[in-house]
């Protein structure tokens, strides 16, 4: 894989301006160790984002854990997302918009570039690492933060419903152009 967690976290130690933070969490939270597997945030909010198949770079694709950019995508709160069935490509595309004053830009997971990859890891874990801290320095913060994880889950769970319904309908109305054409071919 080509992005390494703990490389991450000394990356951050080592920053001036960074190194704040990661000092800051091994105070409240004791010292940054295994995977990002095995951090709080990830077992306590983006594990509950159910993984959907979606198109990535061919020659990236053994490269990067998917399942995990797409649970750091969806729970992250400086991003929006869309996924979007590409039948052409006979996939799903993971859209990621990002706005920054009157700018916004929008990018498929599958036209992005390593390094723009690698970049969207240390971004999104370096927001998780200090929600997870402000949730714990303000208790007014960690309602407000609580309350916006639990809008993401719920539209997440929204989205992959309607997903699911949508996928529904279209082998059903798929079987019944079937049994159509049976009828036909019977007359």
């Amino acid at each position: 894989m080509l992005f390494d967690f703990q490389s991450f976290i000394e990356e951050l130690r080592e920053k001036e301006d960074k190194k704040q933070i990661v000092e800051k969490y091994e105070t409240l939270f004791g010292t940054i160790q295994g995977g990002i597997k095995d951090q709080q945030r990830f077992t306590e909010y983006l594990t509950k984002f159910p993984f959907q198949e979606y198109l990535t770079p061919d020659e990236l694709e053994d490269d990067f854990d998917w399942d995990i950019l797409q649970k750091l995508v969806l729970g992250s709160f400086s991003s929006d997302y869309e996924l979007k069935k590409d039948d052409k490509k006979k996939g799903f595309d993971l859209f990621i918009a990002v706005k920054s004053g009157d700018q916004s830009v929008v990018k498929t997971v599958s036209e992005l570039w390593s390094f723009q990859i690698l970049r969207l890891y240390e971004i999104y874990i370096e927001e998780q690492i200090n929600l997870h801290i402000l949730m714990h320095e303000d208790e007014d913060e960690k309602k407000a933060l609580t309350a916006e994880r639990e809008m993401r889950l719920k539209k997440r769970n929204a989205v992959m419903e309607t997903m699911d319904r949508a996928e529904k309908a279209a082998a059903a109305h798929k079987e019944q152009e079937e049994k159509l054409g049976d009828l036909m071919g019977q007359l």
